[in-house]
Formats: C-alpha cells, sequence, structure tokens
C-alpha cells in the first residue's frame, strides 16, 4: 500500500510517501541522496520516503494527495536503486473509496454508541469496521473508506482500534465525503440497494 502526497507550495518539491502507520517518536531516518527512508527505530521496518526535488524524476500535476501509475512507481524504484535502496514499491491502482455491504452489525461491548460491523467490500472479503453511526444497520449498502484512503479533509485512514475492536476501514457520512447537498443530520451515507459491492465510489 503507498498513501502518496504533494504540496510544492507548503512542504517543497518533495513527494511523501506512507507505506504504513507508526507513532512519529518511534521513527528514524535514513537519507542517501534526494531520498530520505523514514523507518520504525524498533523494528527497522519501512514505512515511508521523501522523494526531494521529486520533479527531476517524474511529473507531478497539482497538489494534494497522489495517485501513482505503475509508470510512476517504476521510475521511483530507479530512484531508489540509483539512490543504493534496496527495498522496491508496488504500485496498488485499486479504489480507496467503494461500496461496501454490511453483513453483519452487533453493539461494541465497551461503548453505548459504537457499533461493529463486518462489511464485505469486494469479492468477497469481508473486513470488520467499527462504526459511531446511529444509523447503522445490517444490510445497509454503504460507502467504505478503506485502509490507505486519503479523506477530503486530509485525514488517511490507517487499521487501528476502538476500544479494544479492530477496525479496518471507516463507512462514511455524506458531509465526511464533502459530498454536494449533504444533510446537516449526523450517519452515515446510504446507498441504493441496487449499488453492487466493490465497485468504486464516484460521488
Amino acid at each position: 500500500m503507498i498513501v502518496s502526497s504533494y504540496n510544492k507550495e507548503g512542504v517543497g518539491d518533495t513527494l511523501l510517501l506512507m507505506l504504513k502507520n507508526s507513532e512519529k517518536e518511534a521513527q528514524g531516518f535514513e537519507r542517501k541522496g534526494n531520498i530520505a527512508r523514514i523507518f520504525d527505530a524498533e523494528s527497522n521496518e519501512t514505512v515511508g520516503y521523501n522523494f526531494f526535488n521529486v520533479s527531476e524524476t517524474m511529473t507531478i500535476e497539482g497538489n494534494g494527495p497522489v495517485v501513482l501509475s505503475e509508470k510512476d512507481v517504476e521510475l521511483l524504484n530507479q530512484a531508489l536503486a540509483e539512490s543504493g535502496f534496496e527495498e522496491t514499491l508496488t504500485a496498488d491502482n485499486t479504489p480507496k473509496f467503494v461500496v461496501g455491504h454490511v453483513k453483519e452489525c452487533v453493539p461494541h461491548p465497551d461503548s453505548d454508541h459504537l457499533s461493529i460491523t463486518q462489511t464485505e467490500i469486494d469479492n468477497g472479503e469481508v473486513v470488520q469496521i467499527v462504526c459511531g453511526a446511529s444509523n447503522i444497520a445490517e444490510g445497509q449498502k454503504v460507502v467504505v473508506a478503506k485502509v490507505g484512503a486519503i479523506m477530503p479533509n486530509g485525514l488517511v485512514i490507517w487499521d487501528g482500534e476502538l476500544r479494544g475492536e479492530p477496525s479496518y476501514g471507516m463507512i462514511c457520512s455524506a458531509r465526511e465525503l464533502e459530498l454536494e447537498d449533504a444533510p446537516n443530520e449526523k450517519g452515515i451515507l446510504v446507498l441504493p440497494e441496487t449499488a453492487v459491492t466493490g465497485e468504486a465510489f464516484k460521488g
């Protein structure tokens, strides 16, 4: 999984790549040429890269989240190899916002407002997602932000835990998706029953 962003005005000509979630205080840094590797200080596992002066390697249009093509990833891997890094990146162009089907929804045992769902996201894959919306229910078609999605407000969706229960993604509201005419009321966006599970949500 690659989460990438670019903001030339705010950060400079630097492509930021996140491969895993990591606590900042536990990170180490290693720089070779125009590339810095960010790694978990305890395990030495790579959690991200910063590609400085990235316009010398590839062309990036605009600011914000960047969708890397296979050709882009190939160019970045060439840059990694030339700088002396042995790891390689793998392109992932699967949609990060998809139609989900809530197969099961039960109350969280340690919360009076959270629910634990088993939600199908595509090709029969079912993930556990903890949801705080009061209108969540079994059988609904919903919008799921998968792990690695970048929300319109810049929030990156990682796997984690809520009150001790694992959660792999987020079931979204219209307001969180910043859709036009989003209702003021809180609650997840419920899609028509005809929505196809696993298809990319276009908004």
